[in-house]
């Protein structure tokens, strides 16, 4: 939270995490695996831009020409090797073999379920752009513990 002071005036500015967007060239092949993911059905609002409106956050997707107004050097599809989305689910096991029967061989796995030293039970996948996601369930008291401290205040179960 930031408090911004106007003289005799002070506001209160809290940042939230609204959205992500990934870029692609394949709008409805990401749309369709993460609508698997998340189990809800995408909203389009364009014919090349989508969105998933999670209890959380907004998990979007748009062709790589939605953006290419911005200046420089512009974004490029399937290009992202650095950042982990992550998904807290309420049964990590149960979403992975209802991906396996739905995706098959397209499910490209990096990591079966594993639980990990912080207390989640956790899965590393790739999506078909090849950007990374990790789907996880708190399982130990340390991974509820960890959860309990972040927002939004959601645990599985």
């Amino acid at each position: 939270m930031l408090a911004v002071t106007d003289h005799d005036t002070v506001r209160t500015t809290t940042v939230q995490l609204a959205s992500v967007r990934l870029l692609t060239e394949d709008v409805g092949g990401l749309v369709r695996f993460y609508e698997a993911v998340t189990g809800v059905t995408a909203r389009w609002l364009t014919d090349d831009f989508a969105e998933m409106v999670t209890p959380s956050a907004t998990f979007a997707v748009s062709h790589v020409d939605r953006v290419a107004f911005v200046g420089g050097t512009p974004p490029r599809a399937a290009a992202n090797d650095s950042a982990i989305t992550e998904f807290l689910v309420d049964d990590v096991d149960l979403l992975f073999q209802q991906l396996r029967a739905e995706l098959g061989d397209a499910l490209q796995v990096v990591q079966p379920p594993t639980l990990m030293p912080w207390g989640n039970r956790s899965v590393l996948l790739r999506d078909p752009d090849g950007s990374l996601i990790n789907l996880y369930t708190p399982v130990t008291e340390q991974g509820l513990d960890l959860q309990r401290h972040r927002q939004p205040q959601v645990l599985p179960g």
